[in-house]
């Protein structure tokens, strides 16, 4: 298992986002607590360094706090990723401690771009949970914007946006810029009004490249994003998308030679390191 540096767990399918590029899992059961841990155990002991809480929204499990816990007193590296509507000040204050980086999605500078294609309000949310996460200084902080049809020509407006708030924030802020990628468990998404392609991506990029900020920007294109990721899906099994596919090879506790797994399942192990080391927890 030491060829996969991050897990990322999808504890739940439960999220307050309806967003028509997600890629993550759907109308699937959750696993209990007990076996949830006894999961993050094997990934620790399988010699992985670090382990991504995400869903739908981790924070919409009642044991999310149980399972951060459980991670950090491993040795693992703990990424919580939310949407941020639920993150609170009484939650980082419990468990904040125990982790090292939140990751928040943003889709606009301003709630009218958000709105495009998050609930109403959510861009408020952000803003909120940047302006909490200002009273933790060990967490790091990454914000992560898909970028669609509906939000390219304002990207430049986020970046700027988020050098405003990168001098408020005490601990690393990292901005992940991605292409959207063709491949959800809804059916009938419009990827056709949603996706830009490779050229316009590119263009964007050398576009806020020119200009020297004080934190850090990826851009992830598809090609970057394909192949890429080790998840354990809510009931407990081990899945890795390739192309538009999600490839599912049942539950992750019964996996005797997860490497030997992973070797016929099309990812790749080389790329997935070059990706870790874009982030580790600060020392």
């Amino acid at each position: 298992m030491p060829d996969v540096v991050t897990f990322d767990f999808h504890v739940t399918s439960e999220c307050s986002q309806q967003c028509a590029y997600c890629w993550g899992p759907q109308g699937i059961s959750e696993v209990d607590t007990d076996t949830a841990c006894a999961i993050i155990t094997k990934i620790a002991e399988g010699g992985s360094r670090r382990i991504v809480f995400t869903g739908g929204d981790p924070l919409q499990r009642g044991d999310i706090g149980s399972l951060i816990r459980h991670a950090a007193q491993l040795g693992l590296e703990v990424a919580v990723s939310t949407t941020g509507d639920l993150l609170t000040a009484s939650f980082l204050d419990a468990c904040g401690a125990d982790i090292d980086l939140i990751s928040l999605p943003l889709d606009g500078s301003t709630e009218a771009v958000s709105s495009r294609t998050k609930e109403p309000g959510h861009f408020a949310a952000v803003m909120a949970a940047l302006h909490l996460l200002e009273s933790h200084p060990a967490i790091d902080v990454k914000v992560a914007t898909p970028v669609t049809r509906y939000n390219i020509e304002d990207v430049p407006n986020i970046v700027r946006l988020l050098e405003e708030r990168a001098g408020q924030l005490p601990g690393r802020l990292f901005y992940n810029v991605f292409q959207a990628f063709p491949r959800s468990m809804s059916p009938d998404v419009p990827w056709s009004e949603l996706v830009v392609d490779d050229a316009e991506f590119d263009a964007l990029r050398r576009q806020v490249e020119a200009v020297p900020h004080s934190y850090r920007i990826n851009f992830l294109d598809h090609g970057t994003l394909d192949k890429l990721y080790v998840m354990v899906f809510p009931d407990g099994t081990v899945t890795v998308p390739v192309g538009s596919e999600f490839r599912n090879y049942g539950p992750f506790l019964e996996v005797d030679d997860l490497d030997e797994l992973l070797a016929g399942s099309g990812f790749d192990a080389p790329k997935h390191h070059r990706h870790a080391v874009g982030w580790s927890r600060s020392p």
